[in-house]
């Protein structure tokens, strides 16, 4: 049984395959953390709260006279603010008194066979034989009767455990969430490095590594999407933790909008890790009898460094976040002709382009920006969603159809949420807009926010995109995002309520593609916010893959990728070559290496191949060839990052190798030649120490592959790139 109840001790212990979590309840009701770790045999490890007279860390009235019971230095399951916890809480209420005082104590505790699921909002489900429990711990504030569930769901398989939380007003009057954080953990001992992924539009997920200190350290958004600037996923680990080696601690919010990570060291040097919605500019309004549910958050432990943790979050976020029937599919290599063309293209360039992709072996043709209403560039037309047939010479069918005949599947690109105020649906609807009354709204890439909270602007657009795809056959539609939000205040909402706008928003958005994903189960869906402003687990439920970002450049595309890796699969990673020089940056690299680079995503081409040299587009056929040879090994094999592009001074590597050992594929680039080099050799992983490999025409034991360790060629241009394959005989 993956959760263990002992009521003379009232203890909750809960247990995948090599992870343990454990709560008690004490004597007055509070709901204590106790253990997260490896899993042992079960004990209460209550054993390890230590309780003294701190001063300065006041004691709840129950208490009495003892002095050394203080919630501001135990360990607890969920804090709340005004209970005397002084650290940050997890839950902070407001009632229409103005007081925020709140202290929950457990009630009632249910085990239900299997996963609960969160309406509304994404989560991990369990099937294909996967063994899943949920513990529900019901918690309640005897005045002001506020309820708290707590859901654990226990995927005992997939070794990883979710969380959410479920507030209820059982009271008599309104009251006001302010804060709500999915999940609280508590760690009395030792100590901790903060590892987060920054970044910025076309550099995100770069890898930051601290130390936790005294006081609060913490990462988040504000911009109405999980961000380019900072991921929903987080981890805690000892100092000392490596790829292979040492315990860390995985935190991944489903959550596609505001969020706040936070660990805070206290007086005491105990780290508290918090994660969920932002609460800045957040209140929800809960009427009597109402519920409000938080996103939930997917927690992992490890004590093989952050290998083992990657491989446990590819493993879920493949099989048991993403949906429908590309999350195993093979996917088709495709083309986009945005770097290509840009604005400037007409149906017969399209069409041009589209034979030539045909003839290297591409499988989908994908029209980007600037199909629409009059959208020549990008300062208007967004939100009118009529097919420009002037433009194309041809309706969207006629377009579909000869590109079909060709071999080739058909998509294009969307950006629903916008509006530019040069468009008749912006003269139409001007209060559809996030807009605060009175005032001259933000601009960002010279368009507006559609107020995605409203459920009439929702069905308006969405009816829109269906008067296009039911008369046409399209394959593919690429979601797109291009600005934070800003101005947030719905015209359709009380005064009350505009805190809810964010949340109410991002379920809006939720709303929209679960329609859109029922309605067209045949269309791949890839997501994307100017590149990778929204690759959060949240989106997977949705999209199966996410533009990685808008920077196409190989090399810089090696760190985005890396510190990607970490939470999400390769198979998630869109990933396309670009011409050169490279629109970002200017560089120019080798074409094979963009090529080795991209096929460490879902693979495909971002450029005009009617600009190729013939000795290119033989290269491209081959490149092609070789990705379909690999894709399984690619897109369902464990992932190993061999070493870190942005500090290795030499060579870039990774490899993908089968669950069962029988497969690798190495992947090197250099990362600058340089005359007269010391040797390299790159450690391999996953294979089987007592059997044979062939590569490259020769043969080796598995174990001198991992011990010994395999030769990189010595690099004869800058960025050259290999990929070794090894086999077992």
């Amino acid at each position: 049984m993956s959760i263990v109840l002992n009521e003379q001790k009232s203890l909750f212990t809960l247990c995948t395959k090599t992870s343990m979590y454990q709560m008690k309840t004490d004597q007055y009701g509070v709901l204590l953390h106790t253990y997260y770790g490896k899993k042992t045999e079960i004990f209460d490890y209550s054993y390890l709260i230590q309780r003294r007279d701190h001063g300065f860390s006041g004691n709840p009235y129950q208490a009495g006279n003892d002095r050394t019971y203080s919630l501001d230095t135990l360990p607890q399951e969920y804090s709340c603010f005004g209970s005397g916890d002084y650290r940050q809480s997890a839950l902070s209420v407001r009632y229409q008194t103005g007081a925020r005082a709140l202290e929950l104590r457990v009630k009632d505790f249910e085990i239900l066979e299997g996963k609960y699921r969160i309406p509304g909002l994404p989560s991990i489900y369990a099937e294909d034989g996967n063994r899943a429990d949920t513990l529900v711990i019901t918690m309640k504030d005897d005045v002001e009767d506020v309820c708290v569930k707590l859901y654990y769901g226990v995927l005992e398989d997939l070794d990883l455990i979710t969380r959410a939380v479920c507030v209820e007003n059982r009271g008599a009057a309104p009251v006001f969430l302010e804060r709500v954080m999915s999940m609280c953990l508590d760690k009395p001992y030792g100590n901790y490095d903060w590892i987060t992924f920054y970044g910025k539009h076309e550099m995100e997920r770069q890898l930051s590594r601290t130390a936790v200190h005294h006081g609060v350290q913490a990462v988040g958004s504000l911009r109405g999407a999980s961000s380019h600037q900072y991921n929903p996923f987080v981890m805690l680990s000892d100092r000392n933790t490596t790829e292979t080696q040492g315990e860390c601690y995985g935190f991944s919010l489903l959550y596609s909008g505001n969020f706040l990570a936070e660990a805070e060291k206290d007086q005491f040097d105990q780290t508290r890790v918090l994660m969920g919605i932002h609460p800045e500019n957040f209140s929800f309004k809960l009427e009597p009898g109402e519920s409000f549910w938080a996103p939930e958050a997917a927690m992992v432990y490890s004590d093989g460094g952050f290998e083992k943790l990657t491989h446990i979050y590819h493993r879920a976020f493949r099989n048991n976040l993403c949906r429908g029937r590309f999350k195993h599919a093979r996917r088709p290599v495709l083309i986009n002709n945005w770097e290509g063309t840009y604005f400037d293209f007409t149906g017969e360039k399209l069409l041009r382009m589209a034979e030539k992709a045909a003839d290297l072996g591409v499988e989908l043709f994908v029209m980007d920006d600037g199909w629409f209403g009059n959208r020549d560039t990008d300062n208007s037309g967004l939100g009118d969603w009529h097919v420009n047939e002037e433009k194309l010479g041809c309706t969207l069918a006629e377009l579909s159809d000869r590109i079909h005949a060709m071999g080739l599947k058909f998509g294009i690109w969307y950006e629903p949420e916008g509006i530019s105020e040069d468009s008749s649906l912006y003269r139409e609807h001007p209060d559809w807009v996030l807009r605060v009354p009175g005032r001259n709204p933000m601009r960002g890439r010279y368009q507006l926010v559609l107020d995605f909270s409203r459920a009439d602007v929702r069905d308006y657009i969405f009816d829109q995109m269906c008067s296009v795809l039911d008369r046409a056959k399209v394959d593919y539609l690429k979601w797109d995002f291009n600005r934070s939000i800003s101005d947030v205040y719905s015209a359709q909402l009380p005064a009350d309520r505009q805190g809810e706008v964010p949340h109410r928003y991002v379920l809006g958005l939720y709303e929209f593609l679960e329609r859109l994903g029922k309605r067209y189960p045949d269309i791949l869906l890839e997501g994307c916010s100017g590149g990778g402003g929204r690759f959060d687990a949240g989106m997977l439920h949705y999209t199966p893959q996410i533009w990685c970002s808008d920077d196409t450049d190989a090399v810089e595309r090696l760190e985005i990728q890396y510190g990607t890796s970490f939470c999400y699969p390769v198979s998630t990673m869109g990933a396309h070559v670009s011409a050169c020089p490279n629109h970002q940056t200017g560089r120019t690299t080798p074409l094979n290496t963009r090529a080795v680079v991209a096929m460490a995503g879902t693979f495909g081409y971002e450029l005009d191949p009617g600009k190729l040299t013939e000795e290119e587009k033989d290269e491209v056929r081959k490149q092609i060839a070789l990705f379909k040879e690999y894709y399984d090994l690619i897109q369902e094999g464990r992932y190993y990052r061999l070493t870190d592009p942005a500090r290795d001074e030499h060579y870039a590597a990774w490899e993908f190798a089968k669950e069962d050992g029988s497969e690798a594929l190495l992947c090197v680039v250099a990362s600058r030649a340089r005359t007269n080099d010391p040797p390299t050799r790159m450690l391999l992983r996953g294979l089987d120490e007592g059997v044979l490999y062939e590569a490259e025409g020769k043969v080796y034991p598995g174990g001198a592959l991992i011990h010994g360790g395999f030769p990189v060629p010595e690099a004869k241009e800058e960025y050259q790139s290999w990929m070794f394959h090894f086999v077992r005989k």
